[in-house]
């Protein structure tokens, strides 16, 4: 189950997770790199725009087909502030290749270009890394 977590003025909100929910909303993004377990398949998203709307729907488009998830920011912990707690969650309901972006990624860094991320594998133990750039 996925809750959405977008920008609001509530003083309890962590800073981190209301900068990122803010900047991940402005503009298009594309992927710039997927490696999933040492594989590189970024190509598999050439083309693509994501568009990360502010009710949590996730929209990628390449002009002539169009998919729609959802995405959220989720804080593991109230007790910091530290990115190491935030996980970037996606969820796209397909049978292709956007499925493979369905993970609870954690964050390596982020600014207000580019967003790098990572998964580990609780079954497999692969390490997967996702990384986002302004368009």
């Amino acid at each position: 189950m996925f809750v959405t977590i977008s920008c609001t003025n509530d003083d309890n909100a962590d800073p981190s997770q209301t900068i990122i929910a803010d900047n991940v909303q402005l503009g298009t993004w594309r992927i710039t790199s997927f490696i999933d377990s040492g594989k590189d398949e970024t190509g598999q998203f050439n083309g693509f725009t994501f568009l990360f709307g502010s009710n949590g729907t996730l929209t990628s488009t390449n002009g002539s087909v169009t998919y729609t998830g959802s995405w959220n920011l989720n804080d593991n912990s109230s007790n910091d502030d530290s990115l190491d707690d935030l996980d970037f969650n996606i969820l796209f309901n397909l049978d292709n290749d956007f499925e493979e972006l369905n993970e609870d990624w954690h964050f390596v860094s982020q600014s207000a270009n580019r967003i790098e991320l990572i998964h580990v594998s609780g079954g497999n133990g692969g390490t997967d890394y996702l990384t986002f750039e302004k368009s």
